[in-house]
């Protein structure tokens, strides 16, 4: 009995560096930074562009940890307990073999101040996250979050007007009856159960996040907006891997009532990656977007069971047929100049009629976007010195659809970049790493066609394309017609890494926005300072 309940007691306290079968990278650019140069190398022809990477993918080419545990040695001899708990490894072990299981906070602490703004500005989130293996074959791992947040004055008006915080869910008004009028509260769960019967299949059902790209942006699909229920297949053979992603999102600009909740649609998604050499990669995707709906004669559309056909490309032949959903094709690519350099893009086609585009220029159907960027590691040969420059373009109108219930969109935010649509930016990174100390410079340059109450000049996704300015259908759309807008964000951030396990880390920061209009002008600079364990992306710098 006394040997039972010790048991598990001992493995709580004992060291473990075992490496688990299928977990998942967090979908964050600091944590996924660090294995970038390691997972780009030419000869290991790693398909990594659809995110998050599954890790065991990773170790068969290197050991992880030794990259993660920079300039890092550990001695169980000479260091306390404490001292591994907070520095090296996570805060809770149980390991028996086949069974192993982590216990972690999760938090994030933070404090700043805007410039000219009387407001009292913090973040206090609270949070679990349980992750473990059954075998080597089966992962799961589950977080929560309770948040508290007084936002800058842009974010706060950002909520005011959506009712949505960025990439985080339903928020409620927190002390507004005190001095602090912007204070939000919300929460939000993510989780997943990860299962490879063998090296060629993987399976995963989970409620969270995808991104499919090697850049900052994805004009394909996004973490931009919150988390959704998702069954996702994954089938590796040769230099292929193929990814069956079955998604289901909610609309919440339309009628909804307490009983049935927020409006549905549903969503599958097929991506084709591609080693053509060891230098080129290039995949193919596609998506299918359809709304849930009651038709008059009391039939109920959920989810199509035409859409779990696993052959890719066969939605666009059905579309040209008279198809009433929403179809989105591309391609994401990447050429591996040097070991520490390569070239990356992607190219996104909503709608292409080529007869409309034979009558005149600017057709209103004519809508694609397209990213170009560059990634160079250890830069002028200083080692852990990495720069990275983005350019995005989306013409108007794309991601909208004529029903705006399959637009390309979940929970009030767009699934690929968020400003939406009919905008030009450029994003560069300057990042250097000294064992435990992070620098980084980012640098956001923007212009969109703003759409004001009684226009829309194709920036909105939300509208139907009926509504277009120029009406529907129309010649002489152009990118940044509307009210044009131009948006710069500047970061500077300091940060130094207390636990790489949960990237656990202390953060001091400089950030400034400035967005004008032809008739309005913003100039938003705040400093902070925080305490975090930083495992997801939240995208302010819109």
């Amino acid at each position: 009995m006394i040997f039972k309940i010790l048991f598990p007691v001992v493995f709580l306290l004992i060291g473990s560096y075992a490496l688990t079968a299928q977990e998942l990278i967090p979908l964050n650019n600091e944590y996924l930074n660090i294995f970038e140069k390691n997972a780009s190398l030419p000869d290991y022809e790693l398909h990594n562009s659809f995110k998050p990477i599954d890790k065991s993918k990773l170790l068969k080419k290197f050991n992880t940890d030794s990259v993660i545990l920079i300039n890092r040695t550990l001695d169980n001899k000479t260091i306390s307990l404490f001292h591994r708990k907070l520095r090296y490894e996570n805060f809770l072990i149980i390991d028996t073999g086949d069974f192993h299981l982590t216990i972690d906070p999760l938090f994030n602490f933070e404090v700043s101040k805007q410039k000219g703004y009387n407001k009292d500005l913090y973040n206090n989130t609270r949070g679990l996250i349980v992750q473990g293996d059954i075998t080597k074959k089966l992962h799961f791992e589950s977080r929560f979050y309770e948040n508290q947040t007084f936002f800058n004055e842009y974010i706060n008006d950002y909520i005011t007007n959506n009712i949505i915080v960025p990439g985080q869910g339903f928020p409620k008004p927190f002390k507004r009856d005190s001095a602090n009028t912007n204070g939000w509260d919300y929460a939000y769960a993510t989780g997943y159960i990860s299962y490879s019967p063998n090296e060629y299949f993987n399976f995963q059902f989970g409620h969270g996040k995808n991104f499919i790209g090697d850049g900052y942006r994805s004009l394909l699909l996004s973490d931009n907006s919150f988390n959704y229920p998702f069954l996702k297949i994954t089938t590796t053979i040769w230099k292929l891997q193929y990814t069956n992603l079955f998604a289901s999102f909610m609309d919440l600009t339309a009628p909804h009532s307490y009983e049935s909740g927020f409006y549905k649609k549903f969503g599958t998604f097929h991506y084709l990656s591609w080693n053509i050499h060891k230098r080129v990669q290039i995949g193919f995707f596609e998506a299918i977007i359809w709304q849930n709906y009651q038709d008059s004669t009391g039939f109920q559309r959920g989810f199509d069971i035409n859409y779990l056909n696993p052959v890719i490309f066969y939605r666009p032949v059905e579309f040209s047929l008279g198809s009433p959903d929403n179809a989105l094709v591309g391609l994401n690519g990447k050429i591996k100049i040097t070991d520490k350099l390569f070239l990356y893009g992607q190219l996104l086609i909503d709608d292409f009629d080529v007869a409309g585009l034979k009558k005149g220029k600017g057709y209103i159907l004519e809508k694609y976007g397209f990213q170009g960027g560059l990634k160079a590691f250890d830069l002028f040969r200083i080692k852990n010195l990495n720069f990275q420059t983005e350019f995005n373009q989306v013409r108007p109108y794309v991601y909208a659809h004529k029903k705006p219930l399959q637009n390309y969109s979940h929970y009030g935010q767009p699934l690929a970049h968020p400003l939406g649509a009919n905008f030009i930016e450029s994003v560069s990174f300057l990042r250097y790493r000294l064992k435990d100390f992070l620098v980084e410079l980012k640098f956001n340059y923007a212009m969109y066609g703003a759409d004001t109450a009684n226009s829309h000049w194709g920036n909105n996704i939300f509208l139907p394309d009926e509504n277009a300015q120029l009406g529907y259908p129309s010649w002489g759309n152009k990118v940044l017609q509307g009210v044009q807008t131009t948006l710069m964000y500047k970061d500077f951030r300091l940060t130094y890494i207390v636990n790489p396990k949960t990237n656990l880390n202390v953060s001091i920061g400089i950030s400034n926005r400035t967005q004008k209009a032809a008739l309005s002008s913003k100039d938003d600079f705040f400093i902070y300072i925080s305490v975090r364990t930083s495992l997801s992306n939240f995208y302010y710098d819109f």
